[in-house]
């Protein structure tokens, strides 16, 4: 197992390595603090004033868009994302489509055949795919432009209440400018980015949902001035940054009557969000339309492109240079030919006094049309590799959303192909990413065990005579919960034990849950599930928090309530790993409470702690059972010793430079000399299937990969209980790797601080080269400190990433896929998992807790992790196999169809002329051989679904690229050529000296031209082992149907010829023996194949019958792993909580302060 040290969730992180020779730390905070100043006047130009819209029709407001023509530079609100109008669309269209290589290599041929000296095919038989490919092209995209309208216009028509006159009228969201002051009601989505004014809760307390932003479902927080709250600022001018991507930052200045008031995120409503547990708000608006921040953000997916995709690029270019070298040899055969043979031939004349290298550079060109078919990109491969591939690719996508295997009944859940484009590489993973939490688990947090002074509670598993424990003592009590010891609910009830009431007291004391009371329910809102699992667990124990203000908890105390005054709140960060409250009683007295991993309380325990042993002895029973652990301790403080302290607490909360340090250790200062209360255990269910799951792909020869932010001990019993790891696995860990490997810092968790731009710069020359060859050197050593990390990792098992935050998920991914050239798919199911799922070659979302985020930026979505297993070894694999078959398929077919045309070239002067007739080769792809490719490409089976996942092995064929490679290509045209040898020279040997049952002689061009063409027509289907399974029934079925349209076609095209060629069984003998030859090579390498070098599938469809499903017995865990409490990534409410703005009082609406203002003047 691999494991990286602890980063911040804040810090910029890389997997980088600490250099020698960096600026001090000093030096680093005055050059950013200068540099934040200079900034914030440079990126603080756009101005807002509120109610105003002369104001924006200023010249500097104005920007230039085309000559003397100019805008004002502040966008309106209307969204436009289609493309098109009745006016433009068919010019925008066609000049799109012409941009695409393979449209332009159309026109170009196109253009060839125009010329006659050049062209011996006809134009229709270009213009007509072409109109095709271009009409098919240009209504899809229509439709799809259709469909954008009507998305913006619903978008755009949206109403809210916006200040017009005066008060209050409803306007349309695209008719919102910049200025507006609006009014929003409670579950209404926000129409603009806005600063929040006021609102109908305490202090303008505003909650919003940001499901659509980052797809996170919890509710948040902002708040607005107290200015604002208090008075509606029309007059005011708002100073702020230029619009941008960043949803987490915003930088800004209000100016309001002389005084300046600073502006940051938590004061601004994103478009996007929607308005929850408020009746209503106000805001002005800063950012309108295509300025906001979610459409700055819109665009950034990454385009993803298969494997097979990429090497078919450099088959083209190779098919591409031998259809040049081809056509030059056959050019210069051309010229001798003429100088030879032509010059002296009178009856070849055509009165055009060419010479013989002249006829041979037309005759290039000649060639380059005829053999164009050898090309994918060529035009009538274009027309028919396009539809075809998109018909396979869109079968296999609903092929996954039609499984009934991958359907989660419990959330209504179906598996979702969100995309079309990479269903084969599915087969071809050798890298998975996981997050942990909702993706491996449920991410449903439960209260499950206990110990409390030296003693444990709760039962793991109750045995069915085990009844659940009756809370109706407790109006408060949650019905939900469940808990099976009997003996904790008695010793609460006699209160004989102080310690077990100091317990679930601090439960209900130290976090910083919101309570919500509707209906007169309690709900609580917790910064994370642990925490409210916690908080949950007290409350029915009979200690309930059920309010709090500025400085004040209320809990009810076995039923008699009970205020306490809230002190200080030491609020919890991934490097504190606690959290902490000082409260002080009815009676005076102060005590601080301490909840936090038991790493960091042992450290800071009173040396006399007598429970400490046995503590620690349930901590290890807590871990051996995968549950998530937490300390709980409490300290008593005279009055004297926090007046010391408090004094500085508040130096240390008004700093102006590095505040959070210098918080952290005023917190140091007191959290020492506790005492040790007991600790917790969460239970955090696997999801169903995980281990076997996880053991499937294993088999599969693809290595897994969690990447989670919970901290080291959570994570590594997370991978024993999910089978990643085992008992007998050596796990390394990172701050030990030097003893597995010389070489030093693999891996970095934390990354320094950006460096800064020196201002002070190099005089010389020698300086400057200095800084370039320090800077070289730098990032040379980073570059291998990444490729250790990435080659020491990937030699393990498995790799267990720890405390890793979002972007470093996405920078190991991104590793990998540069150092390994492997395929890589990662999934997970909250917003931090977006930036993995979009670096991975392919993303997955679970449809989990944490909102809808990940499964929106994902390639492919289903409800539970198990699926993953269905995803890949079954669809992937025969996705895989089936592009695979037609792209060989493809390239035999038309290798076969177009090499012939050169075994002609030497009998006929190397002119340039066609083997068949045109029709023929127009309608070849996309009539006579389209159906067979069809149906290989949809329901071709090598072996069933159940054995795919019975034998997981059969899975390594796709990663070691086995079935589509450059040795498969060269094969195919090889076969091709062979085909094609036979198809040319059998018809031509047999119709060199022949006579018919009616004397006349079978052997002119049409005939044979109509023999080679049906004898082509039969084999292809046939030539590339593709008489497999279902597949069968059809292609015979398809090809009588292709020679039935092929006599028609004859009939219709060569009246007199075809009927009188066709009835004579000379011509059915020849093309039978043309097709046993063709396929008799074919039959015995299969024959072969099967018996004395058999694929693994037919060896695994021969085991079939004896093989027997074996049970795998469940093993628990056995050995002692420490598990952890994992705290949320984000801060708590603890701000918000100070701030003083949680008093529950109603304001008067808007329009009875506007009356006010109107009837005053």
């Amino acid at each position: 197992m691999r494991r990286c040290p602890t980063a911040d969730d804040d810090t910029e992180d890389e997997l980088d390595s600490r250099q020698p020779g960096v600026e001090s730390e000093q030096a680093q905070t005055n050059r950013g603090t200068e540099e934040s100043r200079e900034t914030l006047r440079k990126d603080c130009s756009w101005q807002v004033k509120a109610n105003d819209q002369h104001f924006y029709e200023q010249p500097q407001f104005k920007r230039t868009i085309l000559l003397c023509f100019k805008k004002s530079k502040y966008a309106g609100n209307a969204i436009k994302t289609y493309k098109y109008n009745p006016i433009t669309f068919l010019p925008l269209n066609l000049f799109e489509q012409f941009k695409r290589a393979a449209n332009f290599y159309f026109l170009v041929l196109l253009i060839l055949q125009a010329i006659p000296q050049i062209s011996t095919l006809s134009w229709y038989t270009t213009l007509v795919p072409l109109l095709l490919v271009l009409g098919i092209t240009a209504v899809k995209d229509l439709v799809d432009d259709i469909a954008r309208h009507k998305m913006d216009n619903e978008v755009n028509n949206r109403t809210c209440e916006v200040i017009r006159d005066g008060r209050f009228k409803n306007t349309k969201w695209k008719d919102i400018k910049v200025g507006d002051i609006i009014r929003l009601k409670k579950n209404t989505f926000v129409p603009a980015d806005i600063l929040l004014l006021s609102s109908s809760e305490p202090n303008s307390l505003c909650y919003v949902e940001t499901a659509e932003l980052d797809g996170e479902t919890n509710l948040k927080f902002k708040m607005a001035l107290e200015v604002t709250d208090k008075y509606l600022q029309e007059e005011s001018l708002i100073e702020c940054e230029e619009p941008n991507n960043r949803l987490d930052k915003f930088t800004g200045t209000l100016f309001w009557r002389n005084t300046s008031y600073a502006l940051d995120a938590d004061k601004i409503l994103l478009r996007g969000c929607k308005i929850r547990n408020t009746d209503f708000c106000h805001g002005v608006v800063v950012f309108a339309g295509a300025d906001t921040k979610i459409m700055k953000n819109s665009g950034k997916t990454k385009f993803k492109r298969t494997k097979i995709d990429s090497l078919m690029n450099y088959m083209v270019y190779t098919i591409f240079l031998v259809l040049i070298l081809l056509s030059a040899g056959l050019a210069i055969g051309h010229t001798y030919w003429e100088q030879q043979i032509g010059n002296s031939s009178w009856y070849l004349y055509d009165a055009e006094d060419y010479s013989p290298p002249y006829r041979g550079f037309l005759n290039f060109w000649g060639y380059i049309i005829v053999l164009n078919t050898m090309v994918p990109i060529s035009l009538y491969n274009f027309c028919f590799i396009s539809f075809s591939v998109e018909v396979i690719r869109l079968g296999q996508s609903y092929f996954i959303n039609w499984d009934l295997q991958m359907y989660y009944s419990e959330k209504d859940t179906a598996a979702k192909a969100r995309t079309t484009t990479l269903n084969e590489q599915l087969g071809q993973i050798h890298y998975i990413f996981s997050d942990k939490t909702g993706t491996l688990t449920q991410n449903i947090m439960t209260f499950k065990k206990c110990c409390i002074n030296g003693q444990r509670y709760g039962k793991s598993v109750p045995c069915c005579c085990t009844p659940r424990l009756d809370f109706s003592w407790n109006t408060y009590a949650d019905g939900k919960f469940l808990f099976y010891d009997h003996y904790l609910i008695e010793q609460i009830k006699s209160r004989k034990d102080p310690e077990i009431q100091k317990f679930f007291l601090l439960l209900a004391i130290c976090h910083t849950v919101m309570v919500d009371v509707s209906d007169g329910q309690i709900n609580y809102q917790a910064a994370s599930p642990d925490e409210g699992a916690l908080v949950t667990a007290a409350r029915n124990f009979g200690y309930v928090f059920l309010s709090r203000t500025q400085n004040t908890i209320t809990i009810s105390e076995m039923g008699i309530e009970k205020t306490y005054d809230v002190l200080a709140i030491l609020d919890f960060n991934s490097d504190r790993k606690r959290m902490s409250v000082i409260v002080r009683d009815c009676n005076g007295n102060i005590r601080l409470y301490c909840k936090g991993a038991d790493t960091v309380i042992y450290e800071r325990l009173h040396p006399r702690n007598v429970k400490r042993e046995a503590t620690e002895e349930a901590l290890d029973v807590f871990a051996n059972e995968t549950l998530r652990t937490l300390c709980l301790c409490y300290k008593d403080i005279s009055d004297d010793e926090f007046e010391a302290w408090n004094k500085k607490f508040m130096e240390a909360s008004v700093a102006t430079t590095n505040r959070d340090e210098a918080l952290d250790k005023v917190y140091e200062e007191i959290e020492k000399n506790l005492i040790l209360l007991g600790a917790t255990a969460i239970e955090d269910k696997l999801q169903d299937g995980v281990p076997e799951t996880i053991s499937k792909l294993s088999k599969a020869d693809i290595k897994i990969w969690v990447l989670t932010g919970d901290k080291k001990e959570t994570a590594e019993n997370i991978g024993f209980s999910c089978d990643l790891l085992t008992d007998e696995t050596t796990i390394c860990y990172g701050e030990d790797i030097r003893q597995v490997k010389s070489t030093k810092n693999f891996c970095v968790g934390k990354k320094k601080k950006k460096k800064k731009l020196k201002l002070k710069f190099p005089r010389t020359a020698e300086e400057k080269q200095k800084q370039i060859e320090k800077r070289r050197k730098a990032e040379a050593y980073k570059e291998q400190q990444q490729k250790n990390f990435v080659d020491l990792a990937c030699e393990c098992k498995a790799v267990i990433c720890c405390r890793v935050t979002p972007k470093q998920k996405a920078m190991v991914v991104e590793l990998v896929k540069k150092y390994k050239k492997a395929i890589t798919l990662a999934i997970g199911d909250g917003a931090n998992d977006v930036n993995m799922i979009k670096t991975a070659h392919i993303g997955v979302g679970i449809s989990g807790q944490e909102g809808m985020q990940a499964v929106m930026s994902s390639d492919y979505s289903f409800g539970q992790f198990r699926y993953l297993q269905r995803l890949l070894l079954v669809h992937g694999r025969w996705s895989y196999i089936r592009m695979c078959k037609f792209l060989r398929y493809f390239f035999y077919k038309n290798f076969a169809f177009t090499l012939v045309h050169i075994w002609y070239s030497f009998f006929n002067g190397f002119s340039a002329q066609t083997a068949y007739e045109d029709w023929f080769i127009t309608l070849y792809n996309v009539l006579y051989s389209s159906l067979p490719v069809l149906l290989v490409g949809l329901f071709d089976q090598d072996v069933s679904d159940k054995l795919s996942l019975r034998f997981p092995r059969l899975y390594v064929l796709g990663q070691k690229d086995l079935l589509f490679n450059y040795k498969k290509f060269f094969l195919s045209l090889l076969h091709g050529a062979i085909t094609s040898l036979i198809i040319f020279f059998i018809p031509y040997g047999a119709y060199l000296q022949t006579m018919g049952q009616d004397g006349e002689a079978p052997s002119d061009y049409q005939s044979f031209a109509i023999t080679a063409a049906s004898s082509l027509v039969f084999v292809q289907p046939f030539g590339n082992h593709l008489f497999l399974g279902i597949a069968s029934f059809l292609i015979f079925l398809e090809i009588d149907l292709s020679y039935v349209a092929l006599h028609l076609n004859t009939l219709l095209m060569s009246l007199g010829t075809a009927p009188n060629a066709l009835r004579q069984p000379y011509l059915w003998l020849t093309m039978a023996l043309t097709i046993a030859v063709c396929l008799l090579p074919v039959v015995a390498q299969r024959f072969l194949s099967m018996t004395i070098w058999p694929s693994e599938s037919d060896r695994v469809s021969k085991e079939e019958e004896q093989w027997k499903r074996r049970q795998s017995a469940f093993r628990r865990g056995v050995s002692s792993r420490r598990s952890a409490y994992a705290f949320s990534h984000q801060r708590g409410y603890a701000d918000l909580i100070a701030s003083g703005r949680s008093i529950r009082k109603k304001r008067a609406p808007l329009d009875a302060v506007l009356g006010k203002c109107c009837h005053g003047s």
